[in-house]
């Protein structure tokens, strides 16, 4: 089984109709404005897991900056689990200034049967005043936070942000109760897993692969593994800007022991979305 933890879709008219949402939201403009960029919709998304072996997929929103870009695409995540229950399990967004409408449309996600917020990178992770309200509710409806993380040394990139490990550490000691999903390795933070207190604090943190050929060689699994164990993480492709099979073949290249493969494949996701 595989379940690939990390995808992102959107509703027909956003794809169709990509220079007016770019002009509407910076965080969407930053991450699509080139026609380069890949925008999926789920039934593409569907067709990519058919052909590619994938049997669930997490469907991902990301960090619009209005109350209404949220609304509107949280709807189409929630419809889409719906029309695909055995295949999606979605996760929504929030605006990140008001956190009454950010409090109330997480209650909506859940609801509406949604596992999580992600892919988070505009809330103000850091800030434990800021985000009690958002980790209280999270708690109560035993939903997941999966943040961007970048980082803080290499390469520049379209979307890398400045969500580093010393930025969301505050969370994980503040909160260590809600269940948190590193993307991208965490930006290095497993690296700093040798420090007791680190890997204390990160009892409920699990990492994401998204994108990680762009970012690490594929030593990183078995480097990542060493560190934090196999049970802390989760294959993650970043579709449409990477196909599944591109990390499989890294991973496999590195001929990791078969347990770990397959708790990195779909174990420990099965565990943390309860399929």
């Amino acid at each position: 089984m595989i379940i690939d933890f990390h995808t992102h879709v959107f509703p027909p008219q956003i794809k169709q109709n990509r220079a007016k949402y770019v002009a509407a939201d910076p965080c969407f403009a930053m991450l699509y404005a080139k026609k380069e960029a890949k925008l999926a919709t789920a039934d593409e998304l569907i067709d990519s897991m058919d052909k590619e072996g994938v049997d669930v997929s997490v469907i991902l929103n990301i960090s619009w900056t209005t109350h209404e870009l949220c609304v509107e695409s949280n709807d189409y995540i929630m419809e889409s689990v719906a029309r695909y229950p055995k295949r999606l399990v979605g996760f929504g967004s929030i605006p990140p200034e008001s956190s009454e409408l950010a409090i109330a449309e997480i209650e909506r996600c859940a609801r509406g049967g949604l596992k999580g917020l992600g892919e988070i990178r505009r809330l103000d992770i850091g800030n434990s005043e800021t985000m009690a309200p958002i980790a209280e509710v999270l708690k109560k409806h035993r939903l997941i936070l999966l943040t961007h993380t970048s980082e803080p040394v290499g390469h520049s990139y379209p979307g890398k942000g400045a969500i580093t490990p010393d930025v969301f550490y505050p969370f994980i000691t503040s909160f260590p109760d809600v269940t948190l999903v590193c993307a991208h390795w965490g930006g290095g933070l497993p690296f700093y897993a040798l420090m007791p207190e680190v890997q204390k604090a990160m009892g409920n943190v699990f990492f994401d692969t998204a994108a990680s050929p762009y970012l690490y060689r594929p030593q990183v699994y078995r480097q990542v593994i060493e560190l934090v164990g196999a049970d802390k993480v989760l294959f993650g492709s970043d579709y449409p800007l990477l196909s599944p099979a591109r990390l499989l073949k890294d991973i496999d290249s590195v001929n990791l022991p078969v347990e770990a493969k397959n708790q990195i494949l779909a174990g420990n996701a099965r565990r943390l979305l309860g399929i």
